[in-house]
């Protein structure tokens, strides 16, 4: 492939350092050199501590045989012990191959040693551990001779210590042991050292030979080389030796001549190429240009011998693609990515009914398969479901979705902001219309990239191609900034197409290009294509919207929007819309006569603006019906005849659906008593939690949903102790796809259980807790009423039972004006006791005993008289020679509110009076 280099045989003869070959020798002799010195210090060091160790076994074995010797003690304890311990302790020493054994007495005074003239002197040292009976080692420095020696105790049969044995060696010993063990193992380290210089001669003279003897910044040269041809090349290179063998194949002759990944190696005919270029390849003749159809390509093949100054036999090729049909096939590849651009838009745009979520999927589609940065900016009206006006001037527009390929985020303005609308000079923009090039801009400069001054949405109204913003100079007259950041980002071609349905602008979609082609006429059709897709499911998301808006504005005007002054119970509530359309839960809180209260909720099957309006009509019945102060089962029964009768109407079209399905809970609380009565038509049950905080979910009567002729409709009676939070909820909280009921009424109640919490906090915890497990499909809305029940205190509450008596009238009618004085109504009292006089006077004649008299003080004075008739009084305007029917009409007149209340056991008389004292504005005839 290249001449042979001046010199390369006489540099690969000689091994010199400058070569690859000569540094990796220098390396691995240091290498060496270094490892046989610590291997050489290691071996005697380890000889030493050898020595050291076997002259401590020796010396510890040979004082503590000495010391345990019978004879030892025998001689300590007789009256010349150095007579007989000297010859003991000089043969042993010799026998056990020691410098020294010596036997001391417990002060340390020798009795025996090798150096008689030491003898009754005391020997150095502490032998504090000896003289508690331990025996050891250690390694002396002092008179006569540092050494390591053993010293162990001379026992009596009873333990106690009566001498003490040391033996050991000199370290002069040691030493000199060492000394003679150090040439050998100087001889192995320089042995070792020997073979290892031979063993890395070798390679690096093997080395020198295959380098060629070059040097490293040579051989790193080569390298690049090799690696830019094999794989940065865009020409096809070949290499074979003189068998026909493939040797070398670069990443473009493997592309061109699609070969396997297991081509190198084999020989040209094992790989099934064309056979026109696979018989030029196995010849390994010179050739120059000769053009050969591989596929559907026609490649250029040069080819040259190689060998011929003194290097490996075999040939080089070169392969050059000169198809003539790339271009073509190049506008097919186009065309075919257009078709599946707008495929995949017409499967992800659109997939909801929302404005934002539409623009995003247009961005999401386009990048990065169209462009490499998409923006979607929206005039304000079609954001807000609005209808857009056909040719809108001064209408504001905000960017609703960006995205972009890469990590760098380019300098566009971001979602949320208000971008301007570049000036636009027409149709197509600088390649259909402009005359000076000027670019129709967009962001990045001009006015598209000023956030501060919202531009003229008229401008929207044609499409803009840019191919090329570097030549463009419009586009950055007002922000030349942001345009060239733009351009320093890489960005070249811009594309602007407004997003126009039924005739009306609704904004514009701008796609960028930085890594791609720039964008082309054809680019510019497909843009329009896709945005003109794009544009029709907005406007049916902003209907949709629009309609939305107008089904929910009716829904909160049905619903309440607080609730209403009463002490009965402390309430708090929640209602979450349904996903989509709009739903008919409902709920209520009315307060009742008596301090009494009445709470309701409910449930309209379906959604839209049918479910809405039947759930008001619903909702003024339930609060016309509770007027009436009917028993939750009556109420009940009224609203279903109800049902039957809307549904039963034959003015309704055919296309309105039942109200059959819609349900109701409705409760009444007392909190004089601390009654509660609740009756249900096909609706949850409510939940209870108590103070001390246990739950229960309570057992509602299984009754029918309403419209279904199921009355009569029964009820449950139960006692509430004052602080018991009841939670009436409708079917959307607890009813989940994939969840059991049971668990999912369970989770409400465990969610109830805990102490301490208020109506409002409830109502947060149930949410908090029950929200989580509703998915995509859970599209119900949800209504929820917590409250917490009050008990009226009895001090306010007075009850009197009235015989049958009319005379019996003066002495009540008193003690309650002495009650109201009592709690400081004084100027109720008068009022009151003419009310009570007419209705107590009215019971003893027309109704039958028992009677009694309640009064209850709230937000009202309610005076209550009962009686076991159930004849109903009427309101009626007496003439001027009538002698009575003028009761009734002076309590209307007199009373605040006043009615009659059916019982089981008869019928109550009520009337309300201000606490101020103050009658009704009607005046009296």
């Amino acid at each position: 492939m290249t001449q042979k280099r001046p010199g390369a045989a006489k540099r690969g003869s000689r091994l010199a350092v400058r070569s690859v070959a000569g540094q990796v020798f220098v390396l691995q002799l240091a290498i060496v050199l270094l490892l046989v010195l610590a291997a050489a210090a290691g071996l005697a060091w380890q000889a030493r501590l050898a020595d050291v160790r076997s002259a401590r076994e020796r010396s510890l074995t040979c004082a503590a045989t000495l010391a345990l010797s019978p004879s030892t003690a025998a001689a300590l304890r007789s009256p010349r012990p150095t007579g007989k311990l000297q010859p003991v302790s000089v043969r042993a020493g010799r026998e056990c191959g020691i410098d020294f054994v010596a036997v001391l007495d417990r002060q340390g005074v020798r009795l025996s040693d090798p150096l008689p003239r030491l003898i009754g002197k005391r020997a150095s040292g502490d032998f504090s551990r000896a003289l508690a009976g331990q025996s050891y080692t250690e390694q002396f420095e002092g008179q006569p001779k540092d050494s390591v020696r053993a010293v162990a105790p001379v026992q009596d049969p009873d333990g106690t210590v009566i001498g003490l044995v040391t033996a050991g060696v000199d370290l002069a010993t040691v030493s000199a042991k060492l000394d003679r063990e150090l040439p050998w193992v100087g001889a192995g380290a320089a042995g070792a050292l020997l073979l290892a210089t031979l063993g890395a001669g070798l390679v690096s003279r093997r080395l020198n030979r295959q380098t060629r003897g070059l040097g490293p910044a040579e051989v790193t040269r080569m390298y690049e080389h090799h690696d830019a041809v094999l794989h940065a090349a865009r020409e096809g290179v070949l290499v074979l030796d003189g068998t026909g063998r493939l040797v070398l194949a670069n990443d473009e002759a493997h592309r061109l001549l699609r070969l396997p990944d297991h081509a190198q190696g084999q020989q040209i005919d094992d790989l099934r190429l064309e056979p026109g270029i696979a018989g030029l390849l196995a010849s390994g003749r010179s050739a120059s240009d000769e053009v050969y159809a591989v596929g559907d390509r026609m490649l250029a093949v040069n080819q040259r011998p190689t060998g011929s100054d003194g290097g490996p036999a075999g040939c080089v090729a070169t392969l050059r693609d000169t198809t003539e049909l790339r271009e073509v096939a190049g506008q097919a590849q186009v065309a075919a990515q257009r078709l599946e651009l707008l495929y995949t838009a017409g499967l992800r745009i659109g997939t909801t009914l929302d404005v934002v979520r539409t623009a995003e999927e247009l961005t999401e589609v386009a990048v990065p398969r169209f462009a490499d940065a998409a923006t979607v900016d929206l005039l304000e009206p079609v954001i807000g479901g609005q209808e857009p006006l056909p040719g809108p001037s001064t209408a504001a527009i905000r960017r609703v979705a960006l995205r972009f390929e890469g990590g760098a985020v380019p300098p566009l303005q971001p979602v949320d902001s208000s971008p301007a609308v570049p000036p636009l000079s027409g149709p197509g923009g600088s390649e259909s219309g402009r005359e000076d090039g000027s670019a129709g801009g967009g962001e990045g400069g001009g006015r598209a990239g000023d956030a501060g001054d919202a531009g003229d949405a008229g401008d929207l109204a044609e499409s803009v191609l840019e191919p090329d913003l570097a030549a463009a100079t419009d586009w950055r007259a007002t922000d030349p900034e942001r345009a060239e950041r733009m351009l320093r980002e890489g960005f070249h071609s811009l594309i602007m197409v407004p997003l126009r349905a039924r005739g009306t602008v609704l904004g514009r979609a701008c796609f960028w290009r930085r890594d791609q082609r720039a964008f082309q006429a054809a680019d510019l059709a497909s843009a329009e294509e896709l945005v003109t897709r794009t544009a029709v499911c907005v406007d049916n998301a902003r209907r949709y919207a629009r309609e939305h808006g107008l089904a929910v504005t009716l829904q909160r005007s049905l619903l309440p929007g607080g609730l209403p002054e009463q002490n009965a119970v402390s309430a708090a509530y929640r209602y979450l819309p349904a996903r989509a359309g709009v739903g008919g839960d409902w709920f209520d809180v009315i307060p009742l006569p008596g301090a009494r209260v009445a709470l309701v909720v409910g449930d309209v099957v379906g959604h839209g603006l049918h479910a809405a309006a039947t759930m008001g009509r619903l909702r003024t019945a339930v609060h016309n019906f509770s007027s009436l102060d009917l028993p939750p089962e009556e109420l009940l029964a009224h609203l279903d005849e109800l049902v039957m009768r809307i549904d039963q109407d034959p003015t309704l079209g055919p296309d309105t659906a039942a109200v059959t399905g819609a349900t109701v809970l409705y409760a009444i609380y007392d909190p004089a008593s601390g009654r509660c009565q609740f009756s249900g038509a096909g609706h949850p049950p409510p939940a209870l939690a108590y103070p001390d905080g246990t739950t229960a979910v309570l057992e509602a009567p299984e009754n029918l949903p309403l419209g279904l002729g199921a009355s009569p409709f029964e009820t449950r009676t139960l006692t509430l102790s004052e602080g018991s939070r009841l939670a009436l909820y409708t079917n959307g909280l607890v009813q989940v796809r994939g969840r059991d009921l049971d668990e999912r009424l369970e989770m409400l109640r465990v969610a109830l259980s805990g102490t301490g919490q208020g109506p409002e906090e409830t109502c947060a915890a149930v949410l908090e807790a029950m929200l989580p497990d509703r998915t995509s499909e859970d599209r119900d809305d949800i209504a929820l009423l917590v409250a917490e029940t009050r008990l009226l205190p009895s001090s306010r509450i007075a009850r009197w039972e009235v015989p049958s008596d009319p005379e019996a009238v003066a002495p009540v009618r008193a003690a309650c004006a002495a009650r109201l004085v009592e709690w400081g109504l004084e100027e109720t009292a008068f009022t009151a006791e003419l009310i009570l006089s007419e209705l107590l006077t009215n019971a003893i004649r027309y109704g039958a005993p028992p009677v009694t008299v309640r009064l209850l003080c709230d937000r009202y004075v309610t005076c209550e008289v009962s009686d076991s008739s159930s004849t109903a009084p009427h309101l009626r305007r007496a003439t001027t020679v009538d002698e009575g029917g003028r009761g009734l009409f002076l309590i209307a007149q007199l009373a605040q509110h006043w009615g009659t209340r059916y019982t089981a056991e008869g019928k109550t008389i009520w009337a309300e009076l201000s606490l101020d004292g103050a009658p009704s504005e009607v005046p009296l005839v």
